[in-house]
């Protein structure tokens, strides 16, 4: 059985100045209006509801909007408007993959959904424009929904204020379309002086007339708006499809030199992130965000948890407690927050297991304890391919993905402990020369006479062979018995200090 055409149209006014207000909820109920141009030449391209109702027309000058109280002016910002255009599309393909945009028109962003065999998941054509609208708003953006059969129908619809969502049955296309003016079909200047001379007002108008009539005096651009004033026309859709990318922009009028006033910028930033992954059912698993400095610098930092994790206070904190310890050299002019998604963590607990630590509250105990006593004195101690005394690195604390479990078992392994001595145990050792060196033949320890049996070594350190380092110490493995108690049994190492020819008992075995 064939399915009817739904064709859904998404028309989003003032999308300059809504682009712009979605970041910046605190200037959603003030009248804000939008210049672009260079100053002083700077002309009004779009504002808001509260500020086309004070007067606010498109191609007022910046100096003639000084005349009214309390209207923000904001600079055009293409950067937010391309966050804003992906942010739509990214949610409308959570609804469909057939999307297509269209051009601007009249300065509102228009898209079309074909969402034809949908509504055994999303349910009815009115619960579909419905749901469409919510996920609009969702981003923090107003839009008109039309649905309808006719893609062109849709359009033109959709470009008339309304404040719910329509849904026009088939066949009633004609009927709907009739009291709209001709500027619906974004008409050129000849053809619009045309139909005036014709004394043409509506697309009712223009649908009464004889279709051959129109066709001999305007040729098939006359047969085509014909259609599409009856709603008739057919639309070739052809969709695009935009990879999934997590960013959002935000431009500052003046440099911002204190931190703790970007957490209310970063807030609103970072909830839309979430819910843009959350919509595709991921997490956050790092953060990026980049300052662009006063001056033309740049500061970029990335805070990365160590699950993938949809927690916004947490992240939140985490990013302010990095910037604090890696503040910016200048003052802050625009700020762009990007993520990487990772899938959700989910772990299965044993019913008698203890209770772990929440990931995120760790994450944000680990970062509180960084920014006191520095990034590189915590984390997980990793030794260095070196010789050295005490070389080791701090490595963050990261959960690897558990490695698949194989059919084979490994032959378990007798593995010691070393347990060092701090500090290390003065000795005295009696050594025993040979022709090709000497070695360490007794030593004293607690009071009791030690005899080695075997000794491993020496193994040259205090040095990287890479390096002009005097290489001043050997240690020795050695096992001994006590003459005691043959029954006693020693595992140790031993430090034999070259230059103040000295011995020490650094570790013993377990």
């Amino acid at each position: 059985m064939t399915q009817p055409q739904v064709y859904l149209a998404v028309h989003v006014p003032e999308f300059a100045a809504q682009a712009l207000l979605r970041m910046r909820p605190d200037l959603q109920c003030k009248p804000v209006a939008v210049v672009k141009g260079i100053a002083p030449l700077q002309e009004v391209c779009s504002a808001n509801t509260a500020a086309r109702a004070m007067g606010v027309e498109n191609g007022i000058t910046r100096a003639q909007l000084d005349a009214f109280d309390g209207l923000t002016i904001l600079p055009v910002s293409a950067g937010e408007e391309a966050c804003a255009r992906t942010a739509l599309l990214d949610v409308a393909a959570v609804l469909t993959p057939r999307i297509e945009p269209q051009p601007m028109a009249d300065g509102a962003f228009r898209m079309l959904l074909d969402m034809t065999g949908t509504t055994l998941i999303w349910g009815q054509t009115h619960q579909l424009a419905q749901r469409v609208a919510h996920a609009v708003s969702s981003i923090r953006l107003s839009a008109r929904v039309v649905a309808s059969s006719n893609a062109h129908a849709s359009l033109s619809l959709a470009a008339v204020p309304r404040s719910r969502p329509l849904v026009v049955n088939a066949g009633d296309e004609a009927k709907i379309l009739a009291p709209l003016p001709l500027s619906a079909l974004h008409l050129s200047q000849e053809e619009t002086e045309t139909f005036q001379l014709w004394g043409l007002r509506t697309l009712g108008e223009l649908a009464m007339l004889p279709v051959r009539d129109v066709v001999s005096r305007i040729g098939q651009r006359g047969k085509h708006l014909h259609a599409m004033a009856r709603g008739e026309h057919p639309h070739h859709l052809v969709p695009q499809e935009e990879a999934f990318k997590l960013e959002e922009q935000v431009e500052f009028e003046a440099p911002v030199d204190v931190l703790d006033s970007l957490l209310f910028v970063l807030g609103p930033m970072l909830d839309q992130l979430i819910y843009r992954a959350a919509n595709r059912s991921y997490a956050l698993a790092s953060v990026t965000t980049h300052l662009r400095l006063d001056g033309g610098g740049e500061h970029e930092r990335t805070v990365q948890p160590a699950l993938p994790n949809a927690d916004r206070a947490a992240l939140l904190k985490l990013m302010q407690l990095d910037l604090q310890a890696h503040p910016p050299d200048n003052g802050i002019v625009a700020i762009t927050l990007t993520a990487q998604t990772g899938d959700r963590s989910k772990v299965q607990m044993g019913l008698f297991a203890p209770q772990l630590p929440e990931a995120m509250r760790l994450d944000v105990t680990i970062a509180r304890i960084a920014a006191l006593v520095g990034e590189d004195s915590i984390g997980r101690a990793r030794l260095l391919d070196t010789h050295g005394m005490h070389s080791f690195a701090m490595d963050r604390f990261l959960v690897k993905p558990s490695s698949a479990k194989t059919k084979h078992h490994a032959i378990p392994r007798q593995r010691f402990s070393i347990r060092r001595h701090r500090p290390p145990v003065p000795l005295h050792v009696s050594p025993q020369y040979r022709h090709n060196g000497s070695r360490p033949f007794s030593f004293y320890l607690e009071g009791k006479q030690y005899v080695i049996a075997e000794a491993y070594g020496p193994w040259r350190c205090n040095g990287d062979w890479w390096s002009s380092d005097v290489w001043s110490h050997e240690e020795w493995d050695v096992r001994a018995r006590s003459d005691d108690d043959i029954s006693t049994l020693l595992l140790c190492l031993l430090n034999h200090d070259l230059l103040r020819k000295t011995w020490t008992l650094e570790a013993t075995y377990d």
